[in-house]
C-alpha cells in the first residue's frame, strides 16, 4: 500500500513537470512561429508606432499614402509596418483591433528609415510617462532620416527631447498646451504641417494626408505626389496647403 501511494505521488510528480515543459516549449514554438512582415529590399522602411487609444486617421491616412507607393515605378517604394510595446491587439480609440508587426521590447526590429508617430488618447498625458516608449523613440532617432508625427504625436517627440532647438506644430486646440508643457518649444499654429530638418510634424486629422504627402513630394517629386493623391481621390497641390519649411 505504501509503495503504491509513492508510485502515484510520483507519476503526479512526473505528469506536472512534462506538463510544464510543454508549456515552455509550446511557448517557445509560438514565439518562433510570429509571422513578420516580406520587408523587401531596397525600400525605406517606415514604421508605425502604436498602441491602444490610437487615432484611426492619424494611422490610417500616412499608411495608405506610403503603401501605395509600391505601385510606382521607378522610385525607391515604402514598406509600411507597425511597432507597439506587446504582442496582443492593440485596440485604437475608434474600436478597431490591430495586430502589431513587431513588439519593440522584444523582437529584433530592421533598422527603420521613418518612423511614424499617430495621435493616441493619451499622448498628452500618461503615455509621456511610458519611458520604455520614449527610449525607443529616442533610438529609432539616432538612425532615421525621418521622424514625423500627426496630431498629438508631437508630444512624444517633444517628451523625448527631439523637437528642442526645432519648430512644430500639433492638433489646433492642443497648441497652447503644448506651449504650457514645453514653454522652450517654438510651436507654431495656422499651419497644417512644419518641416524641420529631419522631423515633420502635422495638425493630424484628414490633414495628416497632407504631411504624408508632402514627404512623398520632398522624397519623389511633385509627378509621383500627385499621382499617388489622384489613386486616393485627394486634390493636392502643395502651394495651396498652409505650411511651413524651415530648413532641410
Amino acid at each position: 500500500m505504501k509503495f503504491t501511494f509513492i508510485l502515484f505521488l510520483s507519476l503526479i510528480t512526473i505528469g506536472c513537470k512534462n506538463n510544464s515543459a510543454t508549456k515552455m516549449n509550446h511557448d517557445e514554438i509560438e514565439a518562433s512561429q510570429k509571422i513578420f512582415p516580406e520587408l523587401k529590399k531596397g525600400r525605406y522602411n517606415v514604421a508605425f508606432l502604436i498602441m491602444d487609444g490610437t487615432f484611426n486617421t492619424e494611422l490610417t491616412a500616412p499608411y495608405d499614402i506610403f503603401q501605395h507607393t509600391i505601385f510606382r515605378e521607378g522610385i525607391k517604394p515604402m514598406n509600411v509596418f507597425t511597432v507597439a510595446n506587446t504582442d496582443e491587439a492593440i485596440t485604437t480609440f475608434e474600436g478597431m483591433r490591430i495586430m502589431p508587426d513587431f513588439n519593440y521590447l522584444k523582437d529584433s526590429l530592421p533598422k527603420i528609415d521613418i518612423l511614424v508617430i499617430p495621435s493616441a488618447e493619451h499622448h498628452l498625458d500618461s503615455d509621456l510617462d511610458d519611458a520604455e516608449m520614449i527610449q525607443f523613440v529616442q533610438r529609432v532617432d539616432k538612425e532615421a532620416q525621418f521622424m514625423t508625427s500627426h496630431c498629438d504625436g508631437a508630444f512624444v517627440l517633444a517628451k523625448a527631447g527631439l523637437l528642442k532647438d526645432k519648430t512644430a506644430t500639433t492638433f489646433p486646440s492642443d497648441i497652447d498646451q503644448m506651449r504650457e508643457t514645453f514653454p522652450e518649444l517654438d510651436i507654431r499654429k495656422n499651419v497644417l504641417f512644419v518641416h524641420d530638418g529631419k522631423y515633420i510634424t502635422s495638425a493630424g486629422g484628414a490633414k495628416s494626408f497632407e504631411a504624408a504627402l508632402y514627404l512623398c513630394e520632398y522624397l519623389y517629386g511633385k509627378e509621383i505626389a500627385k499621382t499617388l493623391a489622384d489613386g486616393l481621390v485627394i486634390d493636392w497641390n502643395l502651394e495651396n496647403v498652409p505650411h511651413l519649411i524651415v530648413k532641410q
